[in-house]
């Protein structure tokens, strides 16, 4: 959760997204009621080549998430060796959309 407050309020991202400060901290807030804390119980690391990605595969094993989201599909090639699908932010909206139907 404060990653994604970290980049979301970072300049360059207010400015892309044509969104404030305020408005961001409005979404972190309704976001955060939408979120589940996963407690780490197994460190399976290392796994894969960026060490800071450890905690991301991590989570998303002790949350049993069925898949792992990300522009980095690639930095996680680590999570097929546990039947963990990773789909791109596109991918999975084309699944969401595909699921409505």
């Amino acid at each position: 959760m404060l990653e994604y407050e970290a980049v979301l309020k970072r300049p360059e991202q207010l400015e892309a997204s044509g969104r404030s400060v305020a408005m961001t901290d409005s979404f972190l807030d309704a976001f955060s009621l939408c979120i589940e804390p996963v407690h780490l119980h197994y460190l399976w690391r290392p796994q894969l080549r960026d060490p800071a990605d450890e905690m991301v595969l991590e989570t998303a094993l002790n949350g049993r998430a069925a898949a792992l989201v990300t522009l980095n599909s690639g930095d996680f090639t680590a999570a097929a060796n546990f039947r963990l699908p990773v789909l791109t932010p596109g991918a999975f909206l084309q699944f969401l959309q595909e699921e409505k139907t």
